[in-house]
Order: C-alpha cells, then structure tokens, then sequence
C-alpha cells in the first residue's frame, strides 16, 4: 500500500525500533527518565532555544503554549485555516478561556502584517488584551519567506506581542529554504514542532523556547494529561528522527515535485504550483471525479482522502518508484471522461 493520505502514517524504521528497544527510562513525569531528558536537550539546541519540553502531540504543543502565553480573557492573532484556530478542537478557548481573532492567509501562507495590527485591541476594558501573534511555517505545505519571517518579529515586537511559531513541519521549510533551522526560529518566542509528521517518529512533539516559558508549558502539560511516565521509549525514536531524517526531507520534495508534475500533465488534473512548496501536493480533479478516483486508487494499493480537491503528501514510507507507480495509476483512471 502507497499511502498518501499524510505523513504520520509513517511507520518506525528499524532504526527508531531498536532504540526504542533499548531505550533507558525513568519516570519523566518526575523528571528523570534520561531518554526524555536527552531528546529535549537536543531539540532546544537545534532550534536555538534555551529549553524544551517533549509532549504527546502538535495539538497539546500548541494548545500548552498558547496557554502558556496567555491568560484567561487575552486574546491570540492567528490564520483562518491555521491549526492552532480550525484543526485542534478550539482547545485554547475552551480549556484556556483564550478568545482567538482569526485572519485569512495570504496566497502564500504569510499574515498580512498591517491586518495583524490593525487587529490588535487597544487598551480597553472593553476589549481582550491581544498578548500572541501565531504563524504557521509550513503553511498548505508551503515554507513562509525568511524575509517574511524577520518582519513578522519586528512588528509582533512594535505591539508588544509574543511570537509563537506552530512548526509542526518547520524543518521541511528550513530544507525547503536551504537553510539551518535555526534561521527561522530565531525570529520567534517560542515554537513547537512534530517527530510524527516529515520526521517520521511514531509519537510525539517538542515544544522550545525560554525556560521559564518551558516551565510554564510544563504545568499546562501536566494539566491537560500530557504526563507519559516512562516515556523514553517514545522519546528514543525522536532523538533518531532528529538526528538521522532531517536531510532526507529533501528527498520528500523532490517526490512532491515529480508527482506535481507527472499529475499536471494529464488532462482533468489541475495541480497548484507554488515555489515554496515542500512535501504536500494540492491537485484539483474535474468533473467532481475526486472520490471516483480514489476509490480507483484504492482498488490498486495507493490511499488518499477522496475529494475534488486532493491533497498527497510525500513521506519516508514513499520512494521515487511508488510515486511512479501512482502516476500510472492516476494515468489508468480516464479523468476526463
């Protein structure tokens, strides 16, 4: 099975199992299970941030920061379409009681800056006190200008808000960009990030920033259930991810890129091309056949989430000949009868 749909469906290389395997452990909701210890060390130095803090999921990184930030009746400046607002449950206003104020992206995933701060409430006591800008990097799987990145700090810091980036595939916009990851997150407070998604680690995420806002996300985490005890046997296979799969993202675009453009040559198919696009192609099927093709590409191996408009996502389960192996497979299903 060639599975498209995301890329968390990967699945633990042998690798990340024997390190699971062997894993030493403790008792992290304590704070001593090495494992855990060792993999938040290494994630706060390769992001440029003075601590970290391993957490179950994006979703919980997000929503500890957020908290973490805010206090009940602030508010958070974030994209329409951005996770933190749309895809996580409205976990900041209904455990945090933080009121989000959402904004449209722009066609390249950045905030317009001068809509961010003419959103900003004035000091009223009829309005939320906005305290956080959220960006997303990447955002529809495109990485966000670095020029972008450096304008978005210096104006979070005009009006006095706090920069949180929900990185959750920030490495495949450093890989994408070309440069250290650290290029990006030097410009924000703080950041989260997924193991589980390009990385390819079966669980987990890391949040990273100054330690007494790690301190902070520590008791939110703890809060909201995100204590896993023995936790270094998921916290191994991160440590592999972040030390051996962040090079071979590269690889993943370079699948997206093909499978983008052995799709936009077949007729019926419209594919959204953007430079900056990483590992996630956007394909638009005429005729409302979306869900006909993919149940034809069900049939022969290959999964997708059935619409008009498809969304693939290259990973480090898919190699250059399943992605051939697709074309052909989309070639074989007549789009444009």
């Amino acid at each position: 099975m060639i599975d498209l749909r995301s890329d968390t469906v990967t699945r633990p290389t042998p690798a990340m199992r024997q390190a699971m395997a062997e894993a030493e452990v403790g008792d992290d909701v304590l704070g001593d299970d090495p494992t855990v210890l060792r993999l938040q060390e290494l994630a706060a130095e390769m992001v440029g941030k003075e601590a970290a803090l391993y957490v179950p999921s994006g979703t919980q990184g997000n929503l500890v920061s957020i908290m973490a930030h805010c206090d009940r009746g602030d508010e958070f400046v974030v994209g329409q379409a951005a996770h933190t607002y749309r895809y996580e449950a409205g976990g900041a206003a209904v455990l945090g009681s933080i009121q989000p104020q959402p904004l449209d992206f722009e066609p390249d995933g950045t905030l317009d800056l001068d809509q961010v701060a003419s959103s900003v409430k004035p000091p009223d006591h009829h309005f939320a006190r906005t305290r956080l800008l959220c960006l997303e990097n990447t955002q529809g799987g495109k990485a966000l200008p670095l020029a972008y990145m450096a304008e978005a700090a210096e104006r979070a810091r005009d009006l006095g808000l706090a920069l949180h980036l929900d990185g959750a595939r920030v490495f495949n916009a450093a890989v994408a960009s070309g440069v250290d990851v650290t290029e990006i997150t030097r410009h924000v407070d703080t950041v989260s990030f997924c193991l589980s998604k390009g990385l390819g680690a079966p669980v987990g995420s890391l949040v990273a920033g100054p330690a007494d806002f790690v301190d902070d996300a520590h008791r939110w985490r703890k809060m909201t259930g995100g204590g896993m005890r023995q936790a270094g046997i998921l916290a191994a296979a991160g440590i592999v991810a972040l030390t051996n799969h962040v090079d071979r993202l590269a690889d993943d675009h370079a699948n997206a890129a093909r499978l983008a453009e052995g799709l936009a040559a077949m007729p019926g198919i419209e594919v959204d091309h953007h430079p900056a696009q990483t590992n996630m192609v956007f394909a638009e099927i005429a005729g409302g056949r979306g869900p006909a093709l993919a149940a034809h590409l069900d049939q022969r191996g290959v999964r997708v989430v059935p619409g008009d408009v498809m969304r693939l996502v290259t990973h480090l389960d898919v190699s250059a000949d399943d992605i051939e192996a697709v074309l052909a497979e989309v070639a074989s299903f007549s789009v444009a009868a």
